[in-house]
């Protein structure tokens, strides 16, 4: 009996040292989430802005033969994969992995830690992602599909739905789409449409790049508050638990001890 109050009452205090770890990470987490919203909701009005003039610019007959605009017969497919630095936040680095089955062949350009762990190459942080990365990586991405080294390009990331939902997504971005929609502009470009193009695509690329990867960092934020608020919920329930046993235990080994007493005294 004395064994196993000693061993409630040492799980009791595991269980609380998980619970304040686990209340601590979801204070940083929420602490964070203002600050990644607002950077994810500045990169999509980014997006969204360079989109309409490369849109406008697509429409161009003259645009027809960028090589941005070429559609290849082949299927090297080369993917930026952006997953966390940590984990402890739910599914959100399963569900990336689990999409990136979908893509056994293609080259992957990792960026965050543990998609780093998964699949080598150089390590980009997730957290921190600056403009200055998003270009450096458009540039050379731009350069290399001109050049013919892939067909396609894509961006494995997770999609902002609410707090309580994030989905992991791909969206490609090369070769470009013509928008059915978009009609020809009578704006008129100096020196022409092609060159414009040209010159606006890695732009275009590093903000699509850019804002992928703080929409996935608001995503990773938002996921590990949720994962650490059920932690925290499920120890909550395990100290009750286990203190509803160790009373228990106490309280008998105490009956046992007042049982032993009364018999000895009568002999």
């Amino acid at each position: 009996m004395g064994a196993d109050i000693k061993n409630l009452r040492l799980r009791i205090r595991s269980v609380d040292s998980t619970l304040h770890l686990t209340k601590a990470m979801g204070l940083v987490a929420s602490s964070k989430i203002r600050r990644a919203n607002d950077a994810m909701l500045k990169g999509r009005e980014y997006v969204s802005a360079v989109g309409e003039m490369v849109d406008t610019l697509t429409a161009s007959p003259e645009c027809a033969k960028s090589p941005y605009m070429e559609k290849r017969d082949g299927n090297r497919t080369r993917l930026i994969v952006i997953a966390g630095d940590r984990g402890l936040c739910g599914g959100y680095n399963a569900n990336i992995f689990r999409l990136m089955r979908e893509y056994p062949d293609a080259e992957v350009i990792p960026v965050g830690k543990r998609a780093y762990e998964r699949f080598g190459r150089e390590f980009i942080p997730a957290e921190g992602f600056s403009r200055a990365d998003g270009y450096r990586l458009a540039k050379q991405l731009c350069e290399d599909f001109c050049a013919g080294e892939f067909d396609r390009l894509g961006i494995v990331y997770t999609k902002y739905v609410s707090i309580m939902t994030q989905d992991a997504d791909i969206r490609f971005v090369l070769p470009l789409t013509r928008n059915e929609s978009a009609k020809e502009s009578s704006i008129l470009f100096e020196p022409n449409e092609a060159e414009i193009l040209a010159a606006a695509i890695p732009e275009y690329v590093s903000g699509i790049i850019t804002a992928s990867a703080r929409e996935s960092f608001a995503c990773e934020v938002a996921a590990r508050r949720m994962a650490m608020d059920s932690a925290g919920k499920n120890a909550e329930q395990m100290i009750s638990d286990l203190t509803l046993q160790y009373n228990r235990a106490r309280q008998g080994a105490i009956t046992q001890e007042i049982t032993e007493i009364v018999a000895g005294s009568g002999v």
